[in-house]
This record gives C-alpha cells, structure tokens and sequence, in this order.
C-alpha cells in the first residue's frame, strides 16, 4: 500500500512539475527580451527527444501516467523555440521546424524497428541536447537568460522517473535514459549557477 502511495505521488509530482516547467524560462525570455545563454540546438534536440520518447511509449501501450507529461513539455518547449526565434529575428523558420516535426512524428511509428530504432537513440539525443546547451553557457559565459529553476525542475522530475520506472515498467532503455538525463540535468543546473552566482534568486 505505502509502495502504491509512494508511486503515485511520483507520478502526480512528477505530472504537476512539468506542467508548470518551462514557465520560469519562458518568463525569464519574456522579461529580457534577449536569448543569450540559451541554445537553439539544445531545444530542438529536446523536442526531437521528447517526441521520440513519447511516441515510443504509446506504442508499446504503457501505463499513460508514465509519459502523461510529455505533450505538456512538447507545447511549452514549442512556446519557447517560439519565442527564441521572435528575439533572434528568425520567426519564419518557425513554419520549417513545425513541417519538419510533425512530418518525422508521423514516420515514426510507421514499422516497428523505425520507432525501436529511433528509442535506442533517444538517449544520445537527449544527452546532446543537455551538451549542446552546456557547450553555449560555456562560450556566452552568461546564463543571464537561462532559468536555473526550470533546470532544476528537470531533474528532479528524472529523478522521480527513475523510481516509477522500476516501478511499472522496468524498460532497460527508458532506465539508463532517466539516469543519464539527471545526471547532465545536474550538470547543466551547476553551470548555470556558476555564470549566474548573483541572479539565482530571481528564477
């Protein structure tokens, strides 16, 4: 009974986390009207991740707790990339990134080895994208624009999948990413604060 408990308020914290994660960034973008610090290349590769991620669970029919999540993180990381390109003056690339996402999110569950396929990459995908977004605040030396809240939210709702995984699934593949994932989430966590020792306080 207390493991049914534990599992649930997992799941719930985890569903709770996420609906509200990227809003200190977005609010942080929103205020600064500048991106600096923030990686382009690490936002796609975490929406071609968590579209991977979530279509790999429908798929194979888990429990829908497990990634319930993700269309929340896809819409919000939508608003982000939106927002990105409106200060970088790029927003008609927006209309290429939408074509290109849906189109690669309809051919995924074409046969099953294309979406197994895709999985076995998804770590390697998500993990760049966490490096490609430490190797910007490595150059820029400026986390001004990155929220450390958001960041940090991040990995503790990993940490929780790491727990609901051995729980209900037990998926090989889905453990080693939620492990990997917290571990760069951390990282990414410290760096920022490292650029941005004195602006903590404002995510």
């Amino acid at each position: 009974m207390d493991g049914d408990l534990t599992l649930h308020l997992a799941n719930f914290s985890t569903l709770f986390v996420c609906m509200v994660l990227k809003f200190p960034q977005i609010f942080v973008l929103m205020r600064a009207r500048a991106t600096a610090g923030v990686s382009l290349n690490s936002l796609l590769l975490e929406l071609l991740g968590f579209i991977v991620f979530m279509s790999y669970q429908m798929y194979y029919e888990y429990p829908p707790l497990t990634y319930l999540e993700y269309p929340i993180l896809i819409a919000q990381d939508v608003i982000v990339l939106l927002l990105i390109l409106h200060y970088n003056r790029n927003l008609k690339h927006s209309l290429i990134y939408a074509a290109v996402f849906v189109g690669g999110w309809q051919l995924l569950t074409v046969q099953k080895w294309v979406i197994d396929l895709a999985m076995s990459l998804c770590t390697f995908i998500s993990a760049g994208s966490k490096l490609a977004q430490l190797q910007c605040l490595w150059r820029s030396k400026d986390s001004g624009q990155v929220s450390t809240l958001t960041w940090a939210l991040a990995t503790y709702t990993c940490l929780a999948r790491i727990f609901t995984t051995v729980i209900t699934t037990g998926d090989t593949q889905v453990l080693i990413r939620f492990i990997v994932m917290s571990i760069l989430n951390m990282w990414v966590t410290a760096t920022i604060i490292y650029y941005k020792p004195h602006a903590v306080k404002q995510d």
